[in-house]
């Protein structure tokens, strides 16, 4: 089978909802070839008899096989022949042959398409093209003819208490006069009907109650809706009789917070009361009140409501302390009308303890290789009230790509730390929040703290973090986050060793060198040897020039002013005071949804209450007329990036995934620049592949430091994402995008943003790239090559870099967005 054609009113249709109805398509094509089908066509028909018909064809094969290997070696070959002969088969695809019985069935699929969507007088045919080459194609014919309208909609409800609800909320029905019929619509209104009932209280409500029926008789296209929804059926022996729906509430709620199918049939050994909820245990009650009854939104007193059931097993489930919890209904003994209810909540807590260990190997612009190891300590209900403690622990060992230590060292980089991460299922305020954020909303409290050292990979870091946040979610699709106090300390150890790792910005520099000293300058490391030494002739150079800049080109001592600004924002130590929320809207509903929207925002500002605190307590400036916090400098900046994703699924596991990314970092007050570890970078694998990680930008700099970053960054990405054979699966990128420095200390005009002319400095990078899954995780290879480098000359910036030589090979876990 070739191809599958359909025509709608004669016209030729390229609608994908019609598509998707016929029920034999053609062979998958990659650029046009049936790679799978070909695959498909390497396998024999019976691997097993072709084996030992070859084995037994010579006389002496067999014999010389088996002297040559052995018996067992020879009877595997053809075991593992058979096994490569089922693998084609189950990679391949086998040819799609033409089955008159499957184009009916498609015929009969569309007639239930358009009739679903209001056509009921449809009409239908197809034909069958047979041609020389043993191909064939397949047109289908639709005449839709006229669609039918909802005209009215009659209800006949025999509960009172059912009739009463249904007409409270009838300005919610997905069902219109005047709209075009939909079976879809139907099933919208029972649902929505289904929820509505089981949320106000009718707890015996089922959708199988819903009966709709249609007249269309001499109606000229227009639908008659009735609603029919009857009575509760009840079995009593073998007597069925009928009974209204009646509105139930719960009398009751038990919690058992130890519950296991071994101690089913026992009797509670310790219990208590909290606020009407009754809470036992088996053994002695491990958990606070509080923190169990939390979390339970199932209230006495209340109506029966679903939803309380469905956010009560969400917020258990988010506590991380006990396994999916079951709930259980049964009716009040004590009620002689029936209508009171008894929830029973049975909790099995999960292990106290539970340890991790991990193992991974690492590459980067900084290391060519490294291995990473790690491990965590995961404790639940520490203080009782299910709070957990997660310590963790990592470090790293790695190669540096430049060497830059005498020892010449193999393994020359090293990194270390430790974080401790404590969250209470509730938020720790002074003031009571919970009509702000009620309990449904899952509100945690996260207190974390984190010390991190590195050695070796240039100025050798020491990292402090703390932070005291909040989050909450209103509903499955929005996540709110708020760090009400987000700390940060960096200490550079080696500032002395600067020169030795950004040699880019020390080969400028003493070119300059070169070119105004004499060859006997104390500033060089040798006379006549025209190298600066390090620090001492590189920094005493940088200050002699800028305070006299004597002999100097004024481009000279803007380069020396650009590479001295660069060093001792690069070598200064930072204290990052911040608050920051971040919003999270994310629609996707399970990991192999690939249909799907996520928008994020986050706001950061820091440095405001160290800057009034500093003013209010009358804390001098120092000679940068900037306050100090022992003895560092804060930084004062606001923050912003806003990031939307968006996947559309084609079918047949063809994706086109969108990314677009804004952020911006404003420096102001006490500083005027963005500390690095705030600021942003351009390239690398979850970026623009077809430069290199810190690679790209500022503006049309053309990446000339070894880490190249700046306050604003502008990215887009575009990816066609589509399945080669079996786990194996391709992808043809475009990335747009660039950074650059604005409203900061910076004065190079070619790496700032000045106007929306600037735009013109976005790079493009466009490439092809492998992915492999492992079910557990994507091994991702992305070829990327420079489409528009805004750093060449402007007659040589479009598609100079498609050499293969040229191009950014990017290797990465799971897909970049």
């Amino acid at each position: 089978m070739e191809k599958n054609t359909i025509f709608v009113d004669s016209i030729k249709s390229k609608d994908s909802k019609l598509y998707n109805q016929i029920s034999q398509k053609p062979n998958t094509k990659l650029l046009g070839i049936p790679i799978r089908l070909h695959i498909y066509n390497l396998a024999s028909v019976n691997q097993d008899s072709l084996y030992k018909d070859w084995l037994t064809r010579k006389p002496n094969r067999e014999k010389r096989m088996v002297n040559f290997l052995s018996k067992k070696q020879v009877d595997r070959l053809g075991i593992g022949l058979i096994r490569i002969n089922e693998w084609l088969k189950s990679t391949g695809e086998p040819p799609s042959v033409i089955n008159e019985s499957k184009v009916k069935r498609s015929i009969k699929r569309l007639h239930a398409y358009y009739w679903n969507n209001g056509w009921f007088n449809i009409e239908a045919d197809y034909k069958i093209h047979k041609k020389n080459n043993k191909t064939a194609t397949v047109d289908y014919y639709i005449k839709p003819n006229k669609p039918y309208f909802i005209d009215s909609l009659n209800t006949k409800i025999e509960s009172k208490v059912a009739d009463s609800i249904y007409k409270l909320h009838i300005n919610k029905s997905s069902i219109i006069s005047g709209k075009q019929y939909k079976t879809s619509d139907i099933e919208s209104e029972r649902e929505r009907l289904t929820s509505l009932y089981r949320n106000s209280g009718l707890f015996h409500f089922e959708k199988e109650f819903i009966k709709f029926d249609a007249d269309t008789i001499n109606t000229n296209h227009k639908v008659n809706l009735n609603l029919l929804i009857k009575n509760r059926s009840i079995s009593y022996g073998d007597s069925t009789y009928r009974t209204p729906f009646k509105v139930h509430k719960i009398s009751k709620v038990n919690i058992f917070t130890d519950y296991s199918y071994q101690n089913r049939n026992q009797k509670p050994k310790d219990s208590t009361i909290y606020k009407g909820y009754n809470i036992y245990g088996y053994e002695k009650i491990k958990f606070t009140r509080k923190s169990i009854t939390n979390s339970v939104l199932i209230t006495p007193g209340e109506i029966f409501r679903d939803k309380d059931r469905t956010l009560t097993y969400n917020q258990i489930s988010n506590l991380k302390s006990f396994k999916y919890p079951n709930i259980r209904f049964d009716t009040d003994p004590n009620d002689p009308k029936g209508e009171d209810l008894i929830a029973n909540i049975l909790l099995t807590p999960r292990k106290k303890y539970s340890t991790n260990i991990d193992f991974d190997i690492l590459t980067s612009n900084i290391q060519a290789f490294g291995t990473g190891f790690g491990g965590s300590l995961l404790i639940r209900n520490l203080f009782g009230g299910a709070e957990i403690l997660e310590i963790s622990a990592r470090g790293s060992i790695g190669s540096s790509n430049d060497v830059v230590d005498s020892d010449k060292k193999f393994f020359n980089i090293s990194e270390i730390g430790t974080d401790l991460r404590l969250s209470f299922p509730k938020i720790l305020f002074p003031l009571k929040v919970n009509k702000i954020i009620p309990k449904y909303m899952s509100p945690t409290t996260n207190l974390t703290f984190g010390i991190n050292v590195q050695q070796n990979i240039g100025l050798d870091k020491q990292n402090a973090t703390g932070i005291f946040g909040y989050s909450w979610k209103p509903n499955n699709t929005i996540t709110n986050t708020l760090d009400l106090t987000n700390v940060q300390y960096v200490r550079n150890l080696n500032t002395s060793n600067y020169f030795n790792i950004y040699n880019t910005s020390f080969n400028k520099l003493n070119n300059i060198a070169t070119q105004v000293l004499e060859p006997n300058s104390p500033f060089f490391s040798k006379p006549n040897s025209n190298t600066l030494n390090i620090p001492s002739g590189a920094n005493g150079f940088i200050s002699q020039s800028l305070n006299s800049g004597t002999g100097l080109t004024q481009n000279q001592l803007q380069e020396i002013r650009n590479i001295n600004e660069r060093k001792v924002r690069l070598t200064e130590d930072n204290l990052i005071f911040a608050s920051n929320y971040t919003f999270i809207k994310n629609n996707r509903e399970n990991l192999y949804d690939e249909n799907y929207s996520r928008f994020r925002t986050k706001i950061e500002l820091a440095g405001n209450l160290l800057s009034t605190v500093s003013s209010i307590s009358g804390l001098k400036e120092n000679s940068n007329k900037r306050f100090e916090i022992f003895g560092v400098e804060f930084s004062q900046y606001i923050k912003t990036e806003i990031d939307y994703i968006k996947h559309w699924d084609l079918g047949r596991k063809n994706v086109i995934a969108f990314r677009a990314f804004g952020g911006i970092a404003i420096p102001y007050g006490n500083a005027n620049s963005i500390p690095f570890a705030r600021s942003f970078f351009g390239g690398g694998p979850n970026d623009n592949r077809a430069w290199l990680v810190y690679d790209l930008g500022p503006g049309r700099t053309g990446g000339r430091d070894q880490f190249n970053e700046a306050n604003m960054k502008i990215a887009l990405n575009l990816e066609y994402r589509y399945n080669i054979l079996g786990s194996l699966h391709g992808a043809l990128f475009i990335d747009v995008g660039n950074i650059w420095n604005v409203l900061d200390n910076v004065e190079d005009e070619d790496a700032v943003f000045s106007g929306l002319d600037d735009l013109q400095e976005i790079a493009v990078g466009t490439g092809l790239g492998f992915r492999y899954d492992f079910n557990f995780f994507v091994l991702r290879f992305d070829l990327g090559f420079k489409t528009f480098n805004p750093a060449n000359d402007e007659d040589q910036r479009w598609f100079k870099g498609y050499r293969l030589s040229e191009a950014t090979r990017n290797f990465g876990i799971n897909y970049p967005f």
